[in-house]
Order: structure tokens, then sequence, then C-alpha cells
């Protein structure tokens, strides 16, 4: 488990690593933990970003949350705009 409470023996989904757009998020405090255990620690149950890039290839941007929306602070943090 890290610092800040994720990980451990939970059922993480494989691409919570460092390529992760959420993983770098969270860890640098932009995210809040509800995304991460819901879905990131939930095996990517329900994860759209999972779906896509996994049924499409396609790879979301790191504003886009587990559930397909935009975050607004996410894309000012990630664009700087």
């Amino acid at each position: 488990m890290n610092e800040k409470g994720i990980g451990g023996g939970r059922n993480a989904c494989r691409w919570y690593d460092g390529t992760s757009g959420m993983k770098r998020a969270y860890d640098a405090g932009m995210l809040d933990k509800k995304w991460i255990d819901e879905y990131c620690m939930n095996g990517g149950q329900g994860c759209v970003r999972k779906k896509r890039f996994e049924e499409e290839g396609y790879v979301s941007p790191d504003y886009v949350l587990p559930d397909g929306t935009e975050d607004k602070k996410l894309k000012k943090w990630v664009t700087g705009k």
C-alpha cells in the first residue's frame, strides 16, 4: 500500500501504473480518491477509459474521468489552458 492508502492486495486495474493518467492526477493531488477506489481499485469495472483502450486502442486524454466525463480542473492542469 502506498502513502495515500491506495493499493495493497486490492483488485487494482492492470492499467493503474506509471502510465495511468488517473494515477498521475491522484498522486499530484488533483483527483479525489473516490475515483481510484470506485474504478481503479475495482479491477477497472465500469471504467470507460479502460473499455475504450482495450476495445478500440483509444487512449483517453488525462482529463477524462473513468466515467467518461471531462474534469475541467484536470483539463486545465493537463493542458495548461
